[in-house]
């Protein structure tokens, strides 16, 4: 951008002032519409590269949040940390996925994984278990990460938010929408989305502007 605001300066300089004012005032108008042009063009590229570096910050948070752990548990107690998760990994939404995450939260309530353990039973559970489980991962692992980069806090209010949408509290839901907003601005989503933008389309889409859910 920088190299394209010189290039305009450089040719209104090679103008010169002998030229009449409306040819001046003409080329003016091109050189601003060519402007105006390069930047559309380049705007996709500058959205990737900036939504690219965002992902790989929140990636650096999660290693980073994941690795004090390691001053709180032994290596053979981060293995059966590890291990109990994986079981939900591997049986998602199943009885054994559920018995694995709740000892997992019963014998590790600070760990890492924890806090994303009590996420995933909210995405599993309905109703007020639901709304129980996810205003837990709110309330005591906001700081948590998933290894993609996804951090609780964020998305466990985007989840809590759509259920409060879902059962007619309004004002709750805007509530937690605004707090991504202003605590979560680089928050993403498991495929690498920023919650904001998601969030921005949602609300067009609910308001008849047109947009992806």
């Amino acid at each position: 951008m920088k190299t394209a605001m010189i290039l305009l300066m450089l040719t209104l300089a090679s103008i010169g002032y002998c030229q009449d004012t409306p040819a001046l005032d003409r080329r003016v108008t091109e050189l601003e519409k060519e402007l105006a042009e390069l930047k559309q063009s380049i705007a996709p590229l500058l959205a990737e590269a900036r939504a690219k570096h965002i992902l790989e910050e929140q990636q650096t948070l999660a290693r980073k949040r994941m690795r004090a752990d390691s001053q709180v548990y032994s290596n053979d107690e981060l293995r059966e940390i590890e291990s109990l998760y994986q079981i939900a990994n591997r049986q998602w939404n199943s009885v054994e996925a559920k018995e694995s995450l709740e000892q997992l939260i019963a014998k590790y309530s600070k760990a890492n994984r924890t806090g994303c353990a009590v996420l995933y039973l909210g995405q599993m559970s309905k109703g007020e278990e639901r709304k129980d489980y996810l205003t837990r991962a709110i309330d005591d692992s906001s700081d948590c990460f998933y290894g993609d980069g996804v951090q609780v806090g964020a998305y466990a209010r985007y989840y809590l938010a759509n259920y409060c949408k879902e059962i007619g509290e309004d004002e709750k839901a805007d509530q937690l929408l605004g707090e991504i907003e202003v605590s979560y601005p680089d928050a993403v989503d498991h495929s690498g989305r920023l919650l904001s933008e998601i969030m921005r389309q949602q609300s067009r889409a609910q308001s008849g502007d047109g947009g992806q859910p």
